[in-house]
């Protein structure tokens, strides 16, 4: 007979890890959102920045995906969404100073989308929204 204390610890922690990642990559993408559209924390790259412009237009969807992505509510949609915006983000930005992101300063704008693309297919682990609001068993795009 095994208990919880006999089960490997990555079958016990690695659910919480993964909550734990999508709450911290959804922190760091809400502060690219408030400095863009507010100008908060301020950032001399983002000062004045209209809404309508590319980076203001991706400030939108970094504050509401960054949002959703902490809550852990509709996490998997979100982060599709999110994977593709940075990967937008690398080839509008990066990709044309080089294809190498350490020489384009394009290493976290890959990183964040290859980590949401990971999020957008294991969900959001048990310490979300979605774990909350939906029955288990209950099959939604959503679920994670």
């Amino acid at each position: 007979m095994r208990g919880d204390f006999a089960m490997e610890p990555s079958t016990v922690w690695a659910p919480r890890v993964l909550s734990l990642l999508r709450i911290v990559v959804g922190l760091v993408l809400l502060q690219y959102g408030l400095a863009k559209l507010f100008g908060w924390p301020a950032v001399k790259m983002f000062q004045d920045l209209p809404w309508c412009s590319l980076f203001g237009i991706a400030g939108m969807f970094e504050l509401v995906g960054g949002t959703l992505l902490i809550l852990g509510l509709f996490t998997r949609p979100a982060a599709f969404i999110l994977s593709g915006e940075m990967a937008a983000a690398y080839f509008i930005e990066h990709f044309p100073h080089s294809f190498f992101p350490i020489k384009s300063e394009g290493d976290l704008a890959v990183t964040l989308c290859f980590t949401f693309l990971y999020l957008s297919f294991a969900g959001g682990g048990p310490l979300s929204l979605d774990a909350l609001l939906l029955p288990k068993g209950q099959p939604s795009i959503s679920r994670g």
